[in-house]
């Protein structure tokens, strides 16, 4: 993080410093929050003291960032957002749980970001260059990964892990302690109970596995012989009427005739290797 300023308008003179800064002078910024020189806080918005912002982000206007939150570099946070706040948990007691966000991303109006609990990691995190769009809420301890889309009104409970290139529809929400795989998606309105494997593209409430993603993994580079993996991957999932354990051994042969497929192969096992028997995956 570059050089950061303690800024709060107590007087004229720290009015004039962070106008100079960019930041409004009806922002509410405490003096012990850590801001880069370069970002820009719009109008009314409220900055809490334990909060840090890193160089080239835009904050826009109302917004409320708020308990031990730290956002990283270039990220464009719209107006109306709310984030950093207490778990929407009755366990929770006040500990000092974190809210972490990369950089690069993108969030649109009205989403709500809760910081983590002692029930789990105590972290709520997202990665870089994420697309997050309004109305959006990550519970407390999400943990999302990088190059994602969350569309308008996506709803994520508490400790649902999203990997990268993950694509969620409008509407998607995701029941607590469900993990999708990267390169998954959901379309408008899947309501997820289960698992959702890598390259899985589902639908439906509660949702089915429907596809791959292969549209997305054409355009995210993938080769042939990967895409043609994947496809084999799909089948003995979910074509073949096998045992999730058969079609485990038969995914891990899939590298003898398609080596290029290795790092694709080894995501999906330790994906299923990683899914309870209570919970399983979208079928």
């Amino acid at each position: 993080m570059r050089s950061t300023i303690n800024v709060h308008h107590a007087d004229d003179r720290l009015t004039r410093v962070m106008a100079t800064m960019g930041i409004h002078s009806t922002a509410v910024v405490d003096p012990h929050a850590e801001v880069d020189s370069t970002v820009s806080i719009g109008p009314y918005t409220v900055i809490g003291p334990h909060v840090r912002v890193g160089a080239g982000t835009t904050i826009g206007a109302h917004c409320v960032i708020e308990g031990h939150t730290t956002i990283g570099r270039d990220n464009r946070i719209f107006q109306f957002n709310s984030l950093g706040a207490i778990p929407q948990d009755k366990k929770y007691a006040g500990e000092p749980c974190e809210l972490v966000i990369g950089d690069r991303n993108t969030i649109r109006e009205f989403c709500t970001f809760n910081i983590g609990s002692p029930g789990d990691v105590g972290v709520t995190r997202v990665g870089d260059d994420n697309w997050i769009m309004a109305y959006v809420h990550l519970a407390h301890d999400c943990q999302v990964g990088s190059h994602t889309i969350f569309a308008n009104n996506s709803q994520l409970a508490g400790h649902v892990h999203v990997g990268d290139w993950v694509i969620l529809g409008g509407f998607t929400v995701v029941h607590q302690f469900v993990r999708l795989g990267a390169h998954s998606m959901t379309a408008m309105c899947s309501l997820l109970f289960a698992d959702l494997p890598p390259f899985v593209m589902s639908q439906g409430q509660p949702a089915k596995a429907r596809s791959m993603n292969f549209e997305g993994l054409r355009r995210r580079g993938f080769s042939p012989e990967r895409i043609v993996a994947v496809k084999a991957m799909h089948k003995a999932l979910y074509r073949d009427n096998l045992t999730l354990e058969s079609a485990q051994l038969q995914i891990a042969s899939l590298t003898e005739e398609y080596p290029e497929s290795l790092p694709d192969v080894r995501m999906m096992l330790s994906f299923l290797e990683q899914t309870s028997p209570q919970r399983g995956i979208v079928r």
